[in-house]
C-alpha cells in the first residue's frame, strides 16, 4: 500500500503541494483532478521523487520512499513508472531501444551504453509492443511516430519495469480523442489485467469520471475532495474547478470505455 502522510513540497516560498495526506490500495485506478496549478503534477512527481520532498512522509509497504538514496532511490523509480505528457522518448533511437530502457535498473550500464541487450529483456519489450498492437513499429524512430503512438511507447516503456504503480502525469493532455481513448484504455488494460496500480493526472473531470474508480481533488496543493467519481457533485466540481468548470464537464465529446479491452487489442475510435 502507498501512505502518503503530510506531504508538503515547496519551491521558494510557495508550496505546491501543503501537508497532503492520503492512502493508495493495491490494485486501484485513481484519478487526480482540478484546475491548473492546482499541484497534481508536483503531487505525482514527488511520489516518484522527481521533485523535491519538504516535509512529511511517502511509505510504500515498509519502505520510507523519503529516505532512499542512490541505488535503492532508482530501484524505486523503477517500481514506480512515470508516464509523462510529452513522452519523454528519445526521438533519434528506435522504438524498442526506448522501450528496453524501461530495463536500465535491471541491467548492468555498460549493457545499455552498448546497446547489447540481454535477449530476454529484448523478448519483454517486444511482447510490450505487441500487447498495445505497435510492435511492427520496433524499429522505426520515435520522432517520427504520432502522439499516440509515442505514448504507447511510453507506456511500454513502463510496462517493462515490472511496477508496482504508474504514475501517469496528463497521459493525454496533447492527443486527440481518439488517441485519448487509446490510451486510457491501455492504462486501464493494465490496471485490470496486471493489478498495477495506476495513478493518473486528468484535467478533463468526466475522463476521470469515466475511467477511475477514485478521484482525489486538489486546489491550491490541498485535497479538497477524496472519494468514489459518483459522490463528486456538479456543486463539488464547480467548487474544484471555478471558472474552469464548464470546460472540464462537458462530457459530449468524452470516449467511453465500453468494456476492459483485451491485452493485445487496440479500441476503435
Amino acid at each position: 500500500m502507498l501512505v502518503v502522510e503530510g506531504l508538503t513540497c515547496r519551491f521558494g516560498a510557495k508550496a505546491a503541494i501543503d501537508n497532503v495526506s492520503f492512502s493508495v490500495t493495491p490494485g486501484s485506478f485513481v484519478g487526480v483532478i482540478g484546475r491548473s496549478g492546482a499541484g497534481k503534477s508536483t503531487l505525482l512527481r514527488s511520489i516518484n521523487r522527481l521533485s523535491p520532498v519538504s516535509d512529511g512522509r511517502i511509505m510504500f509497504g515498509s519502505i520510507d520512499v523519503t529516505a532512499l538514496h542512490g541505488r535503492e532511490l532508482r530501484r524505486w523509480r523503477a517500481r514506480s513508472a512515470m508516464i509523462f505528457q510529452q513522452f519523454n522518448l528519445v526521438g533519434r533511437l528506435d522504438v524498442l531501444t526506448n522501450v528496453l530502457m524501461g530495463r536500465l535498473a535491471e541491467i548492468p550500464s555498460w549493457r545499455s551504453l552498448a546497446q547489447f541487450w540481454p535477449a530476454q529483456d529484448v523478448a519483454v519489450a517486444m511482447s510490450a509492443l505487441e500487447q498495445f498492437d505497435i510492435a511492427a513499429l520496433a524499429a522505426q524512430r520515435a520522432d517520427l511516430l504520432s502522439g499516440g503512438q509515442q505514448q504507447r511507447v511510453a507506456i511500454a516503456r513502463a510496462l517493462v519495469q515490472e511496477p508496482d504503480i504508474i504514475l501517469a502525469d496528463e497521459p493525454i493532455a496533447s492527443l486527440d480523442p481518439r488517441n485519448t481513448k487509446i490510451v486510457m484504455d491501455a492504462l486501464l488494460r493494465i490496471n485490470k489485467h496486471f493489478g498495477i496500480t495506476v495513478m493518473c493526472n486528468l484535467h478533463s473531470l468526466d475522463l476521470a469520471r469515466s475511467y477511475c474508480d477514485r478521484l482525489i481533488g486538489m486546489a491550491s496543493g490541498r485535497i479538497v475532495f477524496d472519494g468514489a467519481p459518483a459522490a463528486l457533485t456538479a456543486q463539488i466540481a464547480r467548487e474544484l474547478y471555478d471558472l474552469e468548470a464548464n470546460d472540464v464537464m462537458d462530457g459530449a465529446s468524452m470516449p467511453q470505455p465500453a468494456v476492459v479491452p483485451a491485452l493485445g487489442e487496440v479500441a476503435a475510435a
